[in-house]
C-alpha cells in the first residue's frame, strides 16, 4: 500500500487461515503451492513445521467402530427372531423294515416265547405289551399274529422312537419315525351261515300227524315218491280215505 506524506500507514487487514491446511516449510523443495511463512531467522525456524487441525469432510467413511456397532445391531435383530429348523419329514416304517429287526430281535419268529419275559418276533416285554395295548389283541405278543405286532410296535416307535431296539434297528438302519400310526387290523369277517330248509327224509321212517296236515302236505313236505297216493297206499289204517287223518296219528312215510 502506499501512503503519501501526510497519510498514516494503514495495518494490513488479518488473513484467514484455512483450518484444513498444512503449513510447510522445507526450504527450496517443499511442496509446491505451500505458502512461505518464517517467524523468524536461521536453520531452526527454517526447520520449524506447524501443523494446524486437519478437518474431516462430512461424508467421511464410517469408522471401525461405528461398523462393529452396526454388527452388534444386527445380531441382536436376528437373535430375536424365531429359530426356524428344518426337520425331515417323517415316514412310516414299512414291513421290509419290521421284518429286518424281527430277524435280528428273534430270527424272523413271530410266534417265539423265549419264557425269558420277551416273545414275539420284536421281542416285547409283558409290561411293553400291555402298556401300549397289546392286550387288545392277545395276552402276550407271541400269541397275536405278525400284523397285530407290528401295530403295537409303531405305538412304541411314536413314543420312544428307535431306541426301543437300540440294537437290531442300527443293524437294520432303521431311521425316523412312523408319520402315522397304522390302524388295527381288521378282524376277519365271520363266516356267513345260511338257513335252509331242512332236507326231508328220502322216503321210509314215521310222521305223526299234526293239527293241520293233510295227506298231500305231508307227501310233499317228505317228498315221497309217488305224492299223497303212495302215501295212502303205505298206510292202511287210513283205509282208503285221504281224509282220514287225526293228530297224533303215525303215518309210514
Amino acid at each position: 500500500m502506499r501512503t503519501g506524506p501526510g497519510t498514516a500507514a494503514r495495518p494490513c487487514p488479518a488473513v484467514t487461515v484455512p483450518r484444513n491446511l498444512t503449513w510447510d516449510r522445507d526450504g527450496p523443495s517443499g511442496p509446491v503451492g505451500s505458502p512461505a511463512f518464517s517467524p523468524g531467522s536461521g536453520s531452526d525456524a527454517q526447520r520449524r513445521r506447524i501443523a494446524m487441525p486437519r478437518y474431516r469432510g462430512q461424508h467421511r467413511k464410517p469408522t471401525t467402530a461405528g461398523r462393529a456397532i452396526a454388527r452388534t445391531a444386527l445380531a441382536g435383530a436376528v437373535a430375536g427372531a424365531p429359530l426356524v429348523v428344518a426337520v425331515p419329514a417323517a415316514h412310516a416304517a414299512t414291513d421290509t423294515t419290521w421284518d429286518r429287526v424281527a430277524q435280528c430281535e428273534s430270527g424272523g419268529n413271530w410266534s417265539i416265547n423265549t419264557g425269558n419275559g420277551y416273545s414275539g418276533g420284536l421281542q416285547f416285554a409283558g409290561q411293553t405289551w400291555r402298556g401300549f395295548g397289546g392286550g387288545e389283541f392277545a395276552p402276550a405278543a407271541h400269541q397275536a399274529t405278525r400284523a397285530e405286532q407290528i401295530v403295537v410296535a409303531e405305538r412304541v416307535l411314536a413314543k420312544q422312537g428307535w431306541g426301543a431296539w437300540p440294537v437290531c434297528s442300527r443293524k437294520a438302519g432303521a431311521v425316523g419315525q412312523p408319520a402315522t400310526l397304522r390302524n388295527a387290523p381288521a378282524a376277519p369277517a365271520a363266516p356267513q351261515i345260511r338257513l335252509s330248509k331242512p332236507a326231508a327224509p328220502a322216503g321210509g321212517g314215521n310222521y305223526v300227524v299234526k293239527a293241520g296236515d293233510t295227506l298231500s302236505r305231508i307227501a310233499a313236505a317228505h317228498d315221497v315218491a309217488g305224492g299223497w297216493q303212495a302215501l295212502l297206499a303205505k298206510n292202511p289204517v287210513l283205509a282208503g280215505n285221504p281224509n282220514l287223518i287225526f293228530p297224533g296219528q303215525q303215518l309210514a312215510l
